[in-house]
């Protein structure tokens, strides 16, 4: 089901690349596109892991230089009966965490160095517990390739809207486009690759909270780390990245204030609480 809906995905990204370098650049337009997508397709199934943790400059540690931090991943990985993923580190004081790797065997679980000062014990546990969930069900492919196309996508867009500012659309260039739809392309096929991701991302995000709660066995430690990124989040975003990414950590890690709490990748906090709580004291959670 995982391998349909990649490839589900995997298509609909690349018809709204293909759909947006047409509209901006007609018939040569596409054919670039395409040479970005089949680079891209390629690109975000093999190498998607190395370039979301390369655009945070996330650093591998090793069990000697983060013993306990070690520890707490492969006992986790035990509960969850997965192979012990490799532990990345990112320079960041905002608390946040994402998971990443294109099957359980090659799991990587990063988080930041702002998570490991602000969280106790147990919350860091229930958020790794969290990130171990998406490796389980193979959530973490799919947000990759997502992340990796949608902002394909929008360098197309900053790409074309520069070009339509400075320079104007030569004559062999107007086959099968127009200023106004390469406009239409600009604005709209980063919406749509926005709307993409949250599709598949927020009820990814229950299913990862109930399964930390299972993994680690404290929802309520969880729904105590949910909350304090949140207020990290809103007060001290982060800086480095890409909003393209967001979807692929615990909690946006751009903030999600006014009307950009509409278009947000994750469910809203209160509600995953909500849920963490009633599994915690015996209750069904509402279905998402």
């Amino acid at each position: 089901m995982n391998r349909l809906k990649t490839t589900m995905l995997l298509a609909t990204l690349t018809a709204l690349l293909l759909w947006a370098g047409q509209a901006v650049g007609g018939a040569s337009g596409l054919w670039l596109a395409l040479a970005i997508a089949a680079m891209m397709n390629a690109g975000a199934y093999w190498f998607g892991d190395r370039i979301v943790l390369r655009m945070y400059r996330a650093q591998e540690v090793t069990p000697d230089a983060a013993p306990e931090l070690h520890g707490m991943v492969r006992e986790l990985a035990m509960r969850a009966n997965l192979p012990a993923p490799k532990v990345y580190v990112i320079p960041e004081e905002a608390p946040n965490a994402f998971a990443t790797g294109r099957d359980p065997e090659h799991g990587v679980v990063a988080v930041t160095e702002g998570l490991l000062r602000r969280l106790d014990r147990r919350e860091i546990a229930g958020v790794i517990a969290h990130e171990m969930g998406h490796i389980k069900h193979r959530d973490t492919l799919i947000m990759t390739v997502a992340a990796t196309l949608a902002g394909a996508l929008s360098m197309l867009a900053n790409a074309a809207m520069w070009g339509m500012t400075f320079g104007g659309r030569s004559s062999e260039d107007e086959e099968g486009g127009s200023g106004w739809g390469g406009l239409l392309g600009v604005l709209i096929a980063p919406l749509a690759a926005m709307l993409v991701q949250m599709s598949i991302s927020r009820t990814r995000e229950f299913h990862a909270d109930e399964a930390s709660a299972r993994i680690s066995g404290a929802p309520l430690a969880l729904a105590s780390a949910l909350r304090k990124i949140e207020r990290a989040s809103q007060q001290a975003p982060m800086h480095q990245g890409s909003p393209a990414t967001a979807h692929l950590f615990i909690q946006n890690p751009f903030g999600s204030g006014g009307l950009m709490h509409l278009f947000s990748t994750h469910p809203p906090t209160e509600e995953r609480v909500a849920r963490l709580e009633a599994m915690a004291y015996g209750r069904t959670p509402v279905a998402a």
